[in-house]
């Protein structure tokens, strides 16, 4: 089998961005790891609803995690996400 062009992986990524709450997950992060109950608080959104969004930024290696006890951290490996987050502010205004 062959491996998916890298097109089809920036692709599979930008999708995984095309989401407000996604968007906002990723600027949170931008201060460091957060569990669910923190995002969720500072995100005014039910622990659902950004567990659902998490699940597609991790699908697609925009996240990882980190678990602690019964705790699971959510992290942004790569910094040049946040540099696209810049480049997207700088383009169409605060995200």
């Amino acid at each position: 089998m062959n491996p998916a062009p890298p097109s089809e992986k920036v692709c599979r990524r930008l999708k995984a961005l095309s989401h407000p709450i996604r968007l906002g997950i990723l600027n949170v992060l931008r201060s460091g790891e957060k569990n669910v109950y923190q995002l969720e608080a500072l995100m005014g959104t039910t622990q659902s609803n950004i567990s659902q969004h998490l699940a597609q930024l991790r699908d697609k290696d925009i996240l990882t995690t980190r678990k602690q006890a019964n705790q699971v951290f959510y992290s942004v490996p790569d910094p040049r996400t946040f540099n696209l987050l810049d480049l997207l502010q700088e383009l169409y205004g605060r995200l």
